[in-house]
């Protein structure tokens, strides 16, 4: 099992910057498949960005906005959001999926508005 713990959400101004944190309580090393999801009010959950076997892979409302990372040493996913736009407003959550089992955090609030 691991342990998800997202940071870095807030509130922002519609071109603004924000940089979203995931820890992990255990060695992301052996994990293949880890992303970032999103919901809106009222929404389903989205696919915001994955990367899986070192290949990532974004969604087309993020690309060339949004920049995903892994820390291995840190055992931490980041995801560099800039550009924002109040579309982006939403709960994001960090994902990893191990040996048919998926994870999920408890989600940070990301608000873009003027």
């Amino acid at each position: 099992q691991v342990q998800l713990v997202e940071s870095g959400g807030g509130l922002v101004q519609p071109g603004g910057s924000l940089r979203l944190s995931c820890a992990a309580s255990r060695s992301i090393v052996s994990i293949n498949t880890m992303g970032w999801y999103r919901q809106a009010p009222g929404k389903q959950r989205e696919l915001v960005a994955y990367i899986s076997h070192d290949i990532t892979t974004y969604a087309d409302s993020v690309k060339g906005r949004f920049t995903l990372s892994r820390d291995n040493a840190k055992n931490t996913l980041s995801l560099q959001m800039n550009s924002l736009k109040t579309e982006d407003t939403a709960v994001y959550y960090c994902n990893v999926f191990e040996a048919g089992n998926v994870y999920w955090g408890q989600g940070t609030q990301v608000t873009v508005s003027s």
